[in-house]
């Protein structure tokens, strides 16, 4: 990349775009395309061996057309002004797309989390909350951060923690941060909850048959090859619910290289063996390939960025070989990039869609932590009487027993789990039901704009009804 280039630029590029395809007014397109607020901090942490370093880290509001905001934080070494507000406003966009009623927001904090021990790791998480709450930029009812690259359970933990203590009349403290342990006012599917969704999001892509004629593809799950970048929770998620359906996990690139079998790999396996060896490239029946970045260019039908933003340039968009490149993270593939992508048929789809699972049941979470009671808690067990007294009214009436198992399955009352899942399945479906139809309707390839299009009618009704602009 340039070093003048401007992920915010190529993002409010996108929102141009999209816009021409809208009737609404330029000034209510500015407004909806503007950072509102974007705070810049530094403060100091003691390392372990006593000495003391300066942190630099950020928090981004994108838009507060909704309230709370809503986004991850991310702690990379390549954190800066220009990443979070970008991607501050890929979260604005892609709640208003599945309808989760947040604004958009995301945090950065600029270290390389592996160059620190977990002790300095807490130190710098709590002081790091500790900031933003002293410049109201965390609180339930404002601005709800959760995990991005580089964080995880752990961190959201401390967090929660940390903004209680500075809270402690705030009832609805635990709702300030979602993606927190189960244990920690959590809920069941959040850690794989934007993996799922990609998975969701692909099984109904590949469904329509006439879409995936156009690239070259049959129709269904099963039997599709796919390369994946990354391996964090996002990538391994994606990839173990694929997998169970029927894909082809053929190779896994990440940041110490990548590993390529056109049989197929065990991503549990895969998984284990990286954890317990700390790197992929020694995995037994894979060939080995030192640059990661090449193993994007092998052919596939469908090639998964889980990984970080712009890996996909002007630079390697050309070597693409897959029908269809899902965006599990956000950005990863450039304006420039996907220019060239769609000129040679091949399907992008857009981050705002397909990562939105964690933004969902991140919001079933948030719901969760307000009512301070589980979902499902008042009519599971309701249900399992009902559909136990229905099942036995069966048997009686047929004269037939069913097995245990049979009977299990049916009188099974859906518990937060099932619910949580139930409900971020409905979403990834009706969310690209209804992107689909707006690019049909519009007669564009680009499903992006599309998504974009959605996104920005939604937004710019909320400024209408709301009375901003009359």
């Amino acid at each position: 990349m340039s070093a003048d280039y401007s992920f915010f630029k190529d993002v409010l590029e996108t929102v141009n775009i999209a816009a021409t395809y809208t009737s609404h007014p330029k000034g209510l397109i500015e407004q909806i395309k503007q950072c509102n607020s974007i705070y810049k901090m530094y403060f100091p942490i003691r390392r372990d061996n006593g000495e003391y370093e300066v942190i630099e880290a950020y928090r981004a509001e994108h838009s507060h057309h909704k309230k709370p905001v809503k986004g991850g934080i991310r702690y990379s070494s390549q954190v800066n002004e220009d990443e979070v507000k970008a991607l501050s406003a890929l979260m604005t966009f892609k709640c208003a797309l599945v309808d989760v009623p947040f604004g958009g927001g995301k945090g950065g904090v600029k270290i390389d989390r592996w160059d620190y021990s977990i002790n300095e790791i807490e130190r710098i998480t709590r002081r790091y909350t500790y900031e933003l709450a002293i410049k109201k930029f965390i609180g339930p009812a404002i601005d709800v951060p959760a995990p991005d690259y580089g964080t995880g359970q752990q961190e959201m933990a401390w967090i929660s923690d940390t903004y209680a203590s500075l809270f402690p009349e705030d009832i609805n403290a635990d709702a300030c941060v979602t993606g927190k342990p189960l244990s920690q006012a959590g809920i069941r599917g959040r850690n794989e909850a934007t993996g799922k969704g990609v998975f969701y999001g692909l099984k109904e892509v590949v469904s329509f048959n006439d879409d995936m004629a156009a690239i070259g593809l049959r129709s269904g799950i099963s039997g599709k090859k796919i390369i994946v970048q990354g391996l964090g929770n996002v990538g391994y998620f994606s990839s173990y619910f694929l997998q169970e359906a029927g894909a082809v996990i053929i190779g896994i690139a990440e940041k110490e290289g990548g590993i390529y079998n056109p049989e197929g790999l065990d991503i549990e396996k895969v998984f284990k063996h990286r954890k317990a060896e700390g790197s992929l490239m020694t995995y037994p029946g894979a060939e080995p390939i030192e640059n990661s970045f090449e193993l994007l260019e092998y052919e596939c039908d469908i090639l998964i960025p889980a990984a970080l933003e712009n890996q996909i340039t002007a630079e390697n968009a050309p070597k693409i070989k897959a029908k269809i490149v899902a965006e599990a993270a956000n950005g990863p593939v450039t304006n420039e990039a996907e220019k060239i992508l769609i000129d040679r048929n091949i399907m992008i789809l857009p981050d705002i869609y397909l990562n939105a699972g964690g933004v969902t049941v991140s919001y079933f979470e948030w719901l969760k932590n307000l009512s301070r009671m589980s979902f499902g808690k008042l009519q599971k067990r309701y249900d399992q009487l009902n559909n136990e007294r229905i099942v036995n009214a069966i048997e009686h009436a047929s004269d037939t027993n069913l097995t245990y198992k049979q009977r299990k399955e049916i009188i099974k009352g859906a518990g937060e789990a099932d619910l949580v899942d139930s409900a971020l399945e409905e979403t990834m479906v009706e969310s690209y039901q209804e992107l689909r139809a707006t690019a049909k309707k519009n007669n564009i390839t680009n499903l992006r704009t599309a998504a974009f299009i959605v996104s920005i009618n939604k937004i710019a009704l909320n400024y209408i009804e709301n009375g901003i602009f009359p």
